[in-house]
């Protein structure tokens, strides 16, 4: 029987004297990343157990609210699509999506 493959993610959190981070860095061997600078991210994790979602939401505090903006309504429409993969539900993503257009015209992200 052929051994599985492990891959691993790596996440580091440089914090100041408060505890708040100032620079966020991640590592992604399989996929060619390697101390990549990022300045927010959302982690989430299914706990089957206790059925219910566990995360970690950080982002650098010279994180501009305006890109953290743009970061959510990105993040809100890779989510659709990864429902729609993940359960085949054409007519909630539609419905995810309009939401996402709204949002997106709420704050004037899309002229």
């Amino acid at each position: 029987m052929a051994k599985n493959h492990t891959s691993k993610i790596e996440l580091k959190v440089e914090l100041d004297e408060n505890r708040i981070p100032e620079s966020l860095k991640w590592t992604a061997q399989d996929g060619g990343i390697t101390n990549q600078e990022a300045k927010a991210m959302m982690l989430s994790v299914w706990d089957a157990k206790a059925q219910e979602t566990l995360r970690i939401d950080l982002w650098t505090k010279d994180m501009p609210v305006d890109e953290m903006k743009v970061f959510f309504h990105q993040t809100l429409v890779t989510m659709s699509d990864t429902f729609n993969r993940a359960t085949q539900d054409e007519k909630m993503t539609a419905t995810m999506k309009d939401f996402c257009d709204y949002f997106a015209e709420k704050l004037e992200l899309k002229k």
